[in-house]
């Protein structure tokens, strides 16, 4: 029994003391971290190819990113929203120019970028029926993760996320991913809006196929619907475009990014064209600590860093490489990994069996990567990566497979 008073110096201690048992959290403890590399409290390296799931885009300390940050928070750190502030004005320029023309609200994460696009299929579900509550369906698909609010829940149709919090936001339906036809027939008058991540990150690493998201394209297009793209952990150069949908040239109506945006500082983004931005209007959203000038200053310096160092196309020749050489071990442990699934530096190891028992052997071998959906191992390494990193991840992937066989 713990007794108030007691002086504790072990991590492990405070956190079984203290902190919620919400995550099934390895049993390590990370102090450090440099580039592609991150050391437990041990001294032990590791390669990091978990990224803060997608987050850590130039890997960890980045000098441009610590920089920018140092010197913003010298300088300014929070204003509220009532007031402009020059970086978020221009950071919201940065992302116009990378989505289209169009409009950008700001936030501080992947599930709150999600709540602002549910928000917006609601508002423009009114102008479409007139009727408040008539047009709020919100199409999305199965195997979906997006966020762990009560909306990112109700569109999240995994037991495991929904269980013990119904009742659920109403208003959502489930399609095969890349069945056009299984979306197209759930489609009715009171539906407002498509809500797909391009590339399902949490449920197996599966993209959208090129057809499926030109059919939702045509469909939103016949039924005056959003089409809505989560590209909160597939976006920002990850896949090797700077967002997923652009490798198949489709238009979105709305995309939610976060994640890799801010490289390790929380920051959300909400991009919608023009003639649905004008749907929030002042008072309908908001967000305190949205798009503050130090949130700001570290997207800023991340969006510098892909430019400078040309890092979105380094991850797509790069990404198809590594990709190729992964496809190997299906060859050389055919018993244990079933394929590889993903682009650019968003793969995923599809195993023949769970992934918990795997990702220990590759954490013990030095390699951290997160599990997702499907028996799937997700590879998720800063986009600084190179095809060094690469090779050594690989070889880490094999030793730990031959350990298993």
């Amino acid at each position: 029994m713990n007794q108030p008073g007691i002086v504790r110096t072990s991590t492990a201690e405070l956190y079984d003391a203290y902190v919620m048992k919400n995550y099934n959290r390895a049993a390590i403890t990370l102090v450090r971290g440099q580039g592609v590399l991150a050391w437990d409290d041990t001294g032990r390296e590791y390669l990091d190819f978990t990224s803060g799931i997608a987050v850590s885009a130039l890997g960890h300390c980045h000098p441009a990113w610590v920089a920018a940050i140092r010197h913003q928070a010298g300088e300014l750190i929070h204003t509220s929203n009532v007031f402009r502030n020059p970086l978020q004005g221009e950071l919201a320029r940065r992302l116009v120019l990378q989505a289209g023309p169009g409009r950008v609200f700001f936030g501080n994460s992947g599930a709150e970028a999600n709540e602002g696009l549910i928000k917006l299929a609601r508002l423009h579900g009114l102008r479409k029926c007139g009727e408040e509550g008539k047009c709020i369906k919100i199409i999305c698909a199965k195997m979906a993760f997006h966020g762990r609010t009560f909306g990112g829940m109700s569109a999240t149709p995994q037991e495991k996320i929904q269980k013990g919090f119904r009742p659920l936001v109403p208003g959502f339906a489930f399609g095969e991913l890349n069945n056009l036809a299984s979306f197209a027939e759930l489609v009715d008058e009171h539906t407002a809006a498509i809500f797909v991540e391009t590339v399902q990150g949490e449920g197996g690493i599966t993209p959208c196929t090129t057809e499926f998201l030109w059919g939702l394209r045509r469909l939103c297009d016949q039924h005056n619907l959003l089409l809505m793209l989560d590209e909160v952990q597939c976006g920002i150069g990850r896949t090797g475009n700077f967002f997923a949908f652009q490798h198949d040239g489709v238009r979105a109506d709305a995309i939610g990014m976060a994640k890799g945006l801010g490289g390790g500082y929380p920051i959300a983004a909400v991009w919608a064209a023009e003639k649905h931005a004008e749907l929030f209007t002042p008072g309908s959203h908001g967000s305190t600590f949205g798009g503050t000038p130090l949130a700001c200053a570290a997207a800023l310096a991340v969006l510098d860093v892909l430019e400078r160092e040309n890092l979105v196309a380094k991850v797509a020749a790069n990404g198809a490489a590594w990709k190729t050489q992964l496809e190997q071990l299906v060859t050389e442990f055919p018993q244990q990994v079933k394929g590889v699934t993903g682009r650019g530096y968003m793969l995923g190891l599809v195993l023949h069996a769970e992934p918990p028992p795997y990702v220990a052997a590759l954490r013990d071998a030095g390699l951290l990567a997160p599990a997702a959906g499907g028996n799937t191992i997700r590879l998720l390494p800063p986009l600084i990566a190179t095809p060094a990193d690469l090779h050594r991840a690989t070889d880490l992937i094999r030793a730990a497979l031959a350990r298993k066989a």
